[in-house]
């Protein structure tokens, strides 16, 4: 079978097999580091880093040994009996964080943010009996019903009426307008720090330190959707923490466990024990495999300085799309923290991203006309360097003169 004829071969039988809620341009058959290769062994560097996952790179030795290791030993025991890793992982989440609180496991950032919704809900009963949670326009919860509920935006809403009950919507770096969706019936206000799905928007400080000062304020729990912008992705273990706040409670998905299914929600010391027995559940939360493979995750970032490294190679490849943002009127703006960063483009995002494939550079859309990078945080400078370089080829195939 020809290259050409495999990959058309096995694209055929996706659409012939799965569902249409996507649409594949390459098929990924391998990974390593930085860069993936397609079923017909063409290289790209990832700078999706599988939407956020591969934090430490694909297919990084010491994660691929951890997740081998245990697999062999026990690869699942359900929520009713503990399992080592678990402990160890949940026991290094709450050191990282400083809330001293605890941890409830699961497998998805929508199902960690369901877990939120929930808890505060369940707080709020017995504090005044409050339910709603204030969520940002632009910001992305999940596709469960709920966190598309708690997602302010048409795109992903329409279709599912009626949705539930229980979230209003304020603009995103305006604590006014946060203050003005709070109201008696009001438990929290949920957040991400940098939206990113909705455009590589980060917080600026005076919103986070507002927002927490007026959950103080009012008695509400300030939640941080962490699942993209965790783990080190932005130069902190954890966003917030660059913003220096706490929150009550945070969540984590994507990147905690390199690709193996895994979400986390992390509460302080005031919400540890507000999920009581039964009270909220996950056959697979805590998956020793999973867990074993992010307690590598960490190992490796704390290892091989990858917080530091987010930040110093992040800066790299901010300036750098900055020259390109002073060389082509098309680019309207750059922007994000550490390795999430943004592109604003006045044209459609999408014609950008098949340019940087076509040059060797996997990259995603955002909203608001925003392409999104995502590079693996293990990115050396040279290989940004050559990135950079196909990223001036692909934008001269479009822009040049």
């Amino acid at each position: 079978m020809s290259k050409e004829t495999k990959t058309k071969a096995i694209l055929e039988d996706y659409s012939a097999a799965l569902m249409p809620t996507y649409a594949p341009s390459i098929v990924v058959s391998s990974g390593k580091g930085v860069t993936v290769r397609d079923a017909d062994n063409m290289s790209f560097y990832d700078f999706t880093s599988g939407i956020g996952v591969h934090n430490t790179g694909h297919c990084h030795k010491k994660v691929v040994e951890a997740v081998q290791a245990q697999a062999a030993k026990l690869m699942h025991s359900s929520n009713i009996f503990a399992n080592e890793p678990e402990v160890k992982l949940a026991k290094k989440l709450v050191g990282l964080s400083g809330l001293g609180g605890k941890v409830f496991f699961c497998n998805s950032g929508a199902e960690a943010n369901e877990a939120a919704i929930k808890l505060a809900r369940k707080w709020g009963s017995a504090n005044g009996g409050r339910y709603e949670i204030v969520t940002m326009r632009r910001g992305f919860h999940g596709r469960t019903l709920a966190t598309v509920a708690a997602t302010a935006q048409a795109w992903c809403q329409e279709g599912y009426d009626p949705l539930p009950v229980g979230f209003a919507y304020a603009d995103f770096n305006d604590i006014e307008s946060v203050k003005a969706a709070v109201n008696e019936k009001t438990v929290a206000v949920m957040l991400e720090c940098v939206q990113g799905e909705g455009g590589v928007t980060p917080a600026t400080d005076e919103f986070i330190k507002g927002v927490r000062e007026l959950c103080d304020e009012k008695n509400l729990l300030m939640i941080c959707d962490e699942v993209q912008s965790g783990m080190g992705r932005t130069g902190d273990w954890f966003a917030w923490q660059g913003y220096g706040v706490k929150p009550d409670l945070f969540t984590l998905a994507k990147s905690l466990a390199d690709g193996i299914p895994m979400g986390a929600l992390v509460s302080n010391e005031k919400l540890a024990d507000v999920f009581t027995l039964s009270a909220h559940a996950s056959t697979f939360g805590g998956n020793p495999v999973a867990a074993a493979a992010a307690n590598a995750v960490i190992a490796v970032i704390e290892e091989e300085n990858l917080l530091e490294n987010a930040k110093k190679t992040g800066d790299l490849f901010r300036e750098a799309l900055q020259g390109f943002a002073d060389k082509y009127d098309k680019i309207l703006e750059v922007r994000g923290r550490g390795m999430m960063l943004g592109m604003s483009v006045d044209c459609d995002p999408r014609e950008v991203v098949d340019a940087l494939r076509a040059q060797g550079i996997l990259a995603l859309t955002a909203g608001g006309g925003t392409v999104r990078f995502l590079p693996p945080l293990v990115l050396g400078e040279d290989d940004l360097e050559d990135a950079v370089e196909m990223m001036g080829e692909a934008f001269d195939s479009l822009w040049g003169e």
